[in-house]
């Protein structure tokens, strides 16, 4: 009779243990508690951007921000790894830079210089010419060209132009083509002239145009620099296409100004007009000798009960140094770090390891999760989900999943409702799709394409604050100013709350039906 009692018993204790809420976990209440009362997500995020700045992979300021990030997982009682995931064969710094119209109608220019180009050797003063697009044009204009700021055609797409001999064989076969373009065109003009009045004129060919057009032989005529319009904001990425075969000895010769489209504009007009503009520029771009390795930070949560199996979080932590890269990417970095450190200061001891891994050279091409994933192969099948935020400072909203993740996932995510009414957050149903061929723009790309799930958050500007990610996005204005602080602070309290349940589930993540099967 007594044993007839107490099995029943025992089966209602293992359901409702089975449908507890992790509302009901210890942990996840410290988490939450701690990141509403002593979040110091914002503290972080001043830190990388206001002390060290836009963290250019190669650049002292990237060196700094990834020993600092260690030593914070280190005092927080993680385990470190510093992961050496390549280098660069120079080094690059951004100092300050300056530049003015000298004239009654004078003004401070609003300009930007792609990474990894050089600057001015100290202040230097110049007239100002327009490009010269036939080999008649530079023949007559050569000797005017020394000691002169260039304008350039085309508009600025974040890179500079192509200055080694492989922009200078595309710009020939140009100058080639213009050649014969300029015979044809006379010979128009001929037939033009001979039938005036006769048959309707026929149109000249349009010339073919590249910027710089003449990019040697006006370095060889002594050019300062070259000047190119810009929309606003002004975008500024870095020499992807030379970087790799840079030395001190084979750097680019001139600076690769770009200039305010509305300054550009006003110049080039008065340029036209042949009217004599002087301009002055101090920019300041310094070069290491290389070469330069880089690392990804990860800080480390070992796992109690399944110490191989692996929960990932994370954001690159290098950036573009127009500005500081406060949304693209320390937002994302900042978000993971403190999920990192709430999870710790709560005393969560998961299941699972959580590795948070602020990558390396996201920038210049995924280089730091590659370099992890092809030196990592065998664990990729032992990690349960790979969380990646770089889509700057929205407040997350929700989350889609799995028909299989379902049931893990509405239970993992029920705090995060307790912690901000003004932020609803929603678990929604995932399609199952084809795992991708090619890595999409960001760290989690390359897991994807590796067949690891990379659950991410939906998120939106639920306040209104009018945040427009395309404004910052590479440009000068991804500043510490854009930064919407409750966001940021709530995304890391949902990043931990989530992360750790996930690792502290009895089983891994179901990856049923996440990516369809060929």
């Amino acid at each position: 009779m007594r044993n007839k009692i107490i099995a029943p018993f025992l089966i209602l204790m293992f359901i409702f243990s089975s449908f507890t809420s992790n509302t009901d976990d210890p942990v996840i209440t410290k988490i939450i508690e701690e990141g509403l009362s002593g979040n110091q997500a914002m503290k972080h995020l001043d830190m990388l951007t206001n002390r060290f700045g836009g963290r250019l992979t190669g650049s002292v300021a990237y060196e700094s921000a990834a020993l600092w990030a260690a030593g914070k997982f280190r005092e927080w009682g993680m385990e470190v790894i510093m992961d050496e995931a390549g280098e660069v064969p120079v080094g690059f710094d951004r100092g300050p830079c300056f530049g003015k119209m000298l004239s009654e109608d004078g003004m401070i220019l609003h300009f930007a210089t792609p990474s990894y180009t050089v600057g001015t050797k100290g202040v230097q003063r110049g007239h100002v010419v327009a490009e010269p697009k036939s080999q008649q044009e530079f023949d007559r204009m050569k000797g005017h060209l020394k000691g002169a700021w260039v304008l350039v055609t085309g508009e600025n797409d974040g890179y500079p132009v192509d200055w080694t001999k492989t922009g200078d064989h595309l710009r020939d076969s140009i100058i080639n083509l213009n050649q014969e373009i300029v015979k044809k065109n006379e010979e128009i003009k001929k037939e033009n002239t001979t039938n005036e009045g006769k048959k309707k004129a026929k149109e000249l060919i349009p010339m073919a145009d590249a910027p710089a057009l003449f990019y040697r032989q006006m370095v060889e005529a002594g050019i300062l620099g070259i000047i190119q319009s810009s929309s606003i904001p002004i975008k500024a990425m870095y020499d992807r296409k030379n970087l790799p075969f840079m030395s001190l000895a084979h750097l680019p010769a001139v600076p690769d100004i770009k200039l305010d489209k509305h300054q550009y504009s006003i110049i080039s007009t008065k340029v036209m007009e042949r009217q004599y503009v002087l301009l002055e520029f101090d920019i300041r771009n310094y070069f290491r000798p290389g070469p330069i390795k880089y690392h990804n930070v990860i800080g480390v949560i070992k796992g109690s009960d399944f110490p191989d199996e692996l929960v990932i979080m994370g954001g690159h932590l290098d950036s573009y140094d127009v500005g500081s890269g406060a949304s693209d990417n320390a937002s994302g970095a900042v978000q993971a770090m403190e999920a990192a450190r709430l999870i710790m200061a709560s005393g969560g001891k998961p299941k699972r390891t959580i590795l948070v891994c602020l990558w390396a050279a996201e920038e210049f091409g995924l280089l730091g999760s590659w370099s992890w994933i092809n030196r990592n192969e065998e664990k990729l099948g032992k990690i349960s989900n790979m969380f990646n935020w770089d889509s700057g400072p929205r407040v997350f909203s929700g989350i889609a999943v799995s028909d299989a993740m379902m049931e893990d996932m509405k239970k993992v995510c029920e705090p995060i409702n307790s912690i901000n009414p003004d932020f609803p957050f929603e678990v929604t149903r995932r399609e199952p799709r084809p795992k991708p061929e090619k890595a999409w723009g960001t760290d989690s790309g390359p897991f994807a394409v590796k067949g690891v799930p990379t659950l991410n958050f939906s998120a939106g500007d639920a306040k209104g604050y009018n945040f427009d990610y395309m404004e910052i996005w590479h440009t000068e204005r991804d500043e510490f100013s854009k930064i919407i602080p409750e966001y940021v602070e709530h995304n890391a309290i949902v990043t931990a709350v989530v992360v750790y349940g996930v690792a502290h589930l009895d089983h891994p993540l179901s990856r049923d039906g996440y990516y369809l099967q060929p």
